[in-house]
């Protein structure tokens, strides 16, 4: 036969359960007097509590020991942001553009301060740090200072300058630099990736200042129109970032996750009732540039000789009457002057040969024309030039010289 607690006789039953509740009753009881007595017995010294400490956790005295001591807590706190910044932010410095004033009274002249952007020291060699800024930066001194993290100022030497991709190459001595930036890969960019700014926003008194913000698109164009002649003369290539870029932080670095350098800052759109609109050099792109300015002060370009206006810029009574194309010929590049002993002369072009080809890639305008030169071909090689001339369509070959110093 089986027993069940119930089956016992009622007074045993009722005798059980008095002696479960009384100990559990007095036991809450104790714990709710020393819950209220705690206070007073951490104070007295009688029970001490010592807090854990993690990194990452709060660490610090739980109570005053004091009436009115006022509590003190370390936070220990890492982040990749943090990381990355740490790593690169030691080789951005300061670029001082510094140009001659002459004293009114006794004709003598100094070097005054003219302007202050952003560099990124990116290599050490020969007893030589190397820094990548922007030409805007340096452009128009008569001479170029390098302020340190410290503070500390010193003499640069501009060893090469590149307006079209607004790159130039400074060099001071190796022993005020201990750190210097990773190159990355700009090519593997995608939208919405951190992206870490670095440079002097404003100037000096704010150097080396770290903006976060995301990568709006790894890849953007922006026509520049380096003549003023209302025309695209070249297309840059860049990335397009919210991080906050201002005055002052041209020439500064642009970083992932990582911490290496993606980008070197250059430009923002600066109007009223816009925001997050800033942009980078791709280091990528500004890698064989950086080469060039290191072996040669100047980046070697092919060179053939003439002076482009974009047939979409000719009327079309011109295009007709002038220039006597076919109407289905809407796009290329008008040579308007021509070098007499330049290579587009020396193979058999003329003054208003309209160019729609070159090596059989279509030419729309002067941009796509330059682009093909200096991206694509090189110094001494051969190329296949398609045109127009009086209505017929002809192809010449022509051999690429070296851009010349003074053009």
């Amino acid at each position: 036969m089986s027993f069940y607690e119930d089956d016992f006789d009622g007074r045993r039953s009722n005798r059980k359960r008095g002696g479960v509740l009384t100990p559990l009753i007095s036991a809450i009881i104790g714990g709710l007097i020393v819950l209220l007595l705690m206070p007073a017995l951490v104070n007295s010294g009688i029970i001490k509590l010592t807090p854990k400490t993690e990194t990452g956790q709060i660490s610090g005295p739980l109570q005053p020991s004091q009436p009115g001591e006022t509590k003190q807590i370390t936070v220990n706190v890492t982040s990749a942001i943090q990381q990355a910044a740490q790593k690169a932010r030691p080789a951005v410095v300061g670029v001082v553009n510094l140009r001659k004033q002459i004293n009114f009274w006794n004709q003598s002249t100094k070097n005054v301060e003219a302007g202050v952007g952003s560099g990124v020291v990116f290599q050490k060699q020969n007893g030589k740090a190397y820094i990548i800024t922007n030409y805007h930066v340096i452009e128009g001194a008569t001479g170029v200072e390098v302020a340190l993290a410290d503070g500390k100022r010193v003499k640069a030497e501009i060893l090469g300058a590149d307006p079209l991709t607004d790159l130039a190459v400074l060099a001071i001595d190796d022993q005020y630099v201990d750190v210097v930036a990773t190159l990355g890969d700009s090519t593997t960019l995608k939208p919405g990736e951190p992206a870490i700014a670095i440079g002097n926003p404003l100037g000096l008194e704010f150097s080396q200042t770290v903006t976060v913000g995301v990568i709006s698109s790894p890849l953007r164009t922006i026509e520049k129109d380096l003549d003023g002649d209302g025309q695209s003369d070249w297309e840059t290539e860049v990335i397009q970032t919210d991080a906050a870029i201002n005055p002052g932080n041209s020439g500064g670095a642009l970083l992932n996750i990582d911490g290496d350098v993606i980008g070197i800052n250059s430009s923002k759109i600066a109007e009223s009732g816009v925001e997050g609109l800033g942009f980078a050099i791709p280091i990528s792109d500004a890698k064989p540039i950086i080469n060039d300015l290191l072996k040669y002060g100047k980046v070697k370009r092919s060179y053939m000789g003439i002076t482009p206006v974009d047939l979409q810029m000719v009327s079309q009574s011109d295009r007709v009457n002038v220039l006597k194309l076919p109407s289905s010929v809407e796009e290329g590049v008008v040579i308007y002057d021509i070098k007499p002993t330049g290579p587009a002369a020396l193979a058999g072009l003329r003054r208003l040969d309209v160019i729609v080809k070159l090596d059989d890639q279509p030419i729309k305008n002067s941009s796509d024309l330059r682009k093909y030169l200096y991206k694509v071909k090189h110094v001494g090689e051969r190329m296949k030039v398609t045109f127009y001339r009086e209505g017929k369509q002809q192809t010449i070959e022509m051999t690429l010289a070296e851009f010349p110093d003074n053009q």
